[in-house]
């Protein structure tokens, strides 16, 4: 029989994601000073794919911890860019920088997903996807930040490739569902071979 399973996050297009596959889940965002993490990680040197792995783990774990009966799925996503990690904008006007940023270059978005049993790490994955960005001008930049704002602003990169963003990209090489923030086909693949779902 099939266990609870709990999405250790608020994201509504991950709830959607799942939702759509039929995977039956639960709510729970996970409490967790996301930016601490981060930061100290990269005080230390980890490589990006590592800090949205950690970040992912430390989601599901604090969510399992208080959830013993259920798989807990914990996820994050980082923007790589030069060796640099972007996050999510404070404001319009760091938004406007970030898409500059990005503009007429390429850029990495790292998807980590964990899955946890009573606070223990059962499986997790790392995807990877590499986006080229057309150069973008000014204005434009302008006019998409005060017209989409209201969606972009929890999104790492400042884009929703599912919305508007998509005319953003001359190339993607890489899995759509990691652009959304979930390896959703490896996390349905390991459910199913766990007996989770049937196929």
């Amino acid at each position: 029989m099939p266990r609870r399973f709990i999405l250790a996050s608020g994201s509504a297009i991950r709830a959607s994601l799942l939702d759509r596959a039929g995977i039956a889940a639960e709510i729970l965002p996970a409490r967790v000073d996301e930016a601490a993490l981060r930061d100290a990680l990269l005080a230390e040197g980890a490589a990006p794919r590592d800090i949205a792995d950690a970040l992912a783990e430390l989601k599901a774990q604090k969510v399992s911890a208080r959830q013993q009966d259920a798989l807990v799925l914990g996820c994050d996503q980082v923007l790589e860019i030069d060796g640099a990690l972007l996050s999510k904008p404070r404001d319009r006007a760091e938004a406007r920088d970030q898409l500059a940023r990005l503009s007429g270059r390429r850029h990495r978005l790292l998807s980590a997903a964990v899955v946890c049993e009573g606070g223990r790490p059962l499986w997790r994955h790392v995807g990877e996807v590499r986006l080229t960005m057309h150069p973008l001008s000014p204005g434009y930049v302008s006019d998409y930040v005060d017209r989409c704002w209201d969606s972009i602003r929890e999104a790492v990169g400042c884009y929703k490739l599912e919305e508007e963003g998509a005319r953003m990209f001359a190339r993607i090489e890489g899995g759509y569902f990691d652009v959304l923030g979930l390896p959703l086909l490896e996390l349905l693949d390991w459910l199913a071979a766990n007996g989770e779902i049937a196929r």
